[in-house]
Order: C-alpha cells, then sequence, then structure tokens
C-alpha cells in the first residue's frame, strides 16, 4: 500500500466517526476559503452513517459544498438500500447544501444508463476536495470487487454480478476516485481484519487500486486492526 498512508487507531466505531467528522469538517472549511467550494464524494454504510448524522448536528458552510456519490446500488429510488437514501434520511435533508449541488446517480435507470449520466458529471466534477470509502470484507471499496474488471480509463463503471446484493450497481472509477486533494477510508469492525492484513501486505486488492498523489487517512478500529 501507499508509504504515505496515515493511520488513525481508533477504540470503537463512534471515536472513527468523531475523528472522521472533524477531519471532514476542518477540510471543508480550508476548501471553500481557498477555492470557494468543498467538492465530497459520499461513502455508504454503518460507519458513513454515523459520521453523517454527526456532520448533521454541525455547524458548515453548507451553501458551498457539492456532494456526489462513489457508488449506487441498482434500486428504486425510494429504497432503504440506497446510499443515496440513506445520505439523505441522516445528513442531505437537515442541512443547506442547495438541492443542484447535490449529484445523485440515477442507477434506477440501470447500471449502463446510469453510468452513461453519471460521466460527465464527474469529468465536470474534476479533482475533488475529499473522498470518503469503506472497505469490505474481500477488500473492495465502493462498488469495486476483486472478481472485476473495469476499463482503466473510464470515469465511472457499469457493474454486473456483484458478489453482494443487488447484482448491478454503478460506481466510480479507482481513477476518478484517486483524483482527489483527500481521501478517508473508515473501517471497522473484526470481519475487516483479514483483508486490512492483506491491504497492508500489498496484495492486489480493489483498495489498493486508490492512489491519489496526496496522502491518505485511515480511521481504523481496534476490533478491525490492532496495530
Amino acid at each position: 500500500m501507499q508509504n504515505n498512508s496515515r493511520w488513525h487507531y481508533l477504540e470503537n466505531a463512534e471515536l472513527v466517526a468523531d475523528a472522521a467528522s472533524q477531519h471532514i469538517l476542518n477540510t471543508a472549511t480550508s476548501a471553500i476559503s481557498e477555492r470557494g467550494k468543498f467538492k465530497l464524494v459520499l461513502a455508504g454504510g454503518g460507519t458513513p452513517e454515523k459520521v453523517y448524522r454527526l456532520l448533521a448536528e454541525s455547524v458548515a458552510d453548507w451553501a458551498n459544498w457539492i456532494i456526489y456519490y462513489g457508488d449506487e446500488r441498482c434500486l428504486p429510488v425510494d429504497h432503504q438500500d440506497r446510499n443515496s437514501f440513506m445520505a439523505t434520511e441522516v445528513l442531505l435533508q437537515k442541512v443547506a447544501i442547495p438541492a443542484n449541488q447535490i449529484f445523485t446517480m440515477p442507477a434506477e435507470l440501470g447500471p449502463e444508463k446510469a453510468a452513461e449520466s453519471y460521466r460527465p458529471i464527474i469529468a465536470e466534477a474534476g479533482q475533488f476536495d475529499m473522498v470518503l470509502l469503506g472497505m469490505g470484507e474481500d477488500g473492495h471499496t465502493a462498488s469495486l470487487f476483486p472478481v472485476h474488471r473495469h476499463p482503466q480509463d473510464e470515469l465511472v463503471h457499469a457493474v454486473y454480478n456483484s458478489p453482494k446484493p443487488p447484482p448491478e450497481r454503478v460506481s466510480i472509477s479507482a481513477k476518478a476516485l484517486s483524483n482527489t486533494r483527500e481521501l478517508i477510508f473508515l473501517i471497522t469492525g473484526a470481519n475487516k481484519q483479514e483483508a486490512v492484513k492483506q491491504w497492508r501486505s500489498g496484495q492486489d486488492l480493489p483498495v489498493a487500486m486508490i492512489v491519489p498523489e496526496h496522502p491518505i487517512d485511515i480511521y481504523i478500529d481496534s476490533d478491525a486492526y490492532k496495530p
């Protein structure tokens, strides 16, 4: 893995969420001060949800936040398993980010149409200020799975035959996710231990494909890794 990785070891998932939310807020303040906006890519999952709940209770310059999604499941818009449903419920409907600055993946259209629709959005976004990612027990991140291969230059992939349901998804590519000033991985739970060991030993996992120019920050709890 990257030599410039910064590992932040916390006791539990709540402390991971607290530290990550503070990091996000600090980065947002700096980005808006320097460039007038904060372009953030959201992740799905239980630990990001804890982060979003903390952000919803925070004071920030929400009018200058711009929201993207790292991946989405091809389900109806109002399905509770969609990442956008969760993020809207716990964060986006509670803060004053303008609706036209929230770029939801139209995954209800199916993988191909959704990916085709989202590619120009990601192309126009250019470099993100921050990307949030999790990691699955198989080393996947976003909807980039170990068993899959995608065109390397594609910005957004149509995903089929996901080893985790639902089988059809949409995912920003490793290339696009790497185009960020800051990258945070949120990793919690004992079921991540083996994948963390493999990642740290240099194995070819999807998480290892995300290689921004800048250092990455890994917030991890004691269940997932004990240094």
